[in-house]
């Protein structure tokens, strides 16, 4: 095992702490293993992507930081091919989501989402996705989450 020391924000860890207490988690570090291991399988199952694919990017930022709409708007203008539409939803006084439709090659999807993370002032990324369509026509085809139809 390694020690390592690290800076967090009062509430990002007092959020963790009431998460780590519901769950019955007896140890802190426990909890930091967990979520680290769960950080890691999720950016490998991220990057195992190939094709065709269609999503969603959901993104919560502090729209007083200074610069953070212009860059987010930069990066949306670089990635015009891949993004159908985008939603702009005020939540508070601070903060701000971005939800935007993807759709096309999953490495510039995900580079999309990437570049977005790195942004300062951006809180949270999220990047769901799934097939494109193209391949619901094909035999024996299965669906990756499990829904209905309503037409």
């Amino acid at each position: 095992m390694m020690r390592i020391s690290m800076s967090l924000p009062k509430k990002l860890l007092a959020d963790f702490d009431e998460v780590l207490k519901q769950r019955g988690y007896q140890s802190r570090s426990k909890g930091i293993r967990d979520a680290l291991q769960d950080y890691i399988v999720r950016y490998q199952w991220m990057n195992s992507m190939e094709g065709q694919r269609i999503g969603i990017v959901t993104i919560i930022y502090d729209h007083h930081y200074t610069g953070v709409m212009e860059n987010l708007a930069d990066i949306q203008h670089s990635f015009r091919n891949e993004i159908n539409t985008s939603m702009h939803i005020h939540m508070t006084e601070k903060y701000c989501m971005e939800i935007i439709v993807v759709n096309g090659d999953i490495a510039e999807i995900r580079d999309l989402t990437e570049r977005i993370m790195r942004l300062k002032g951006v809180e949270h990324v999220k990047l769901t996705s799934t097939a494109n369509g193209e391949e619901f026509n094909e035999p024996g085809h299965s669906h990756e989450i499990p829904h209905s139809h309503h037409h």
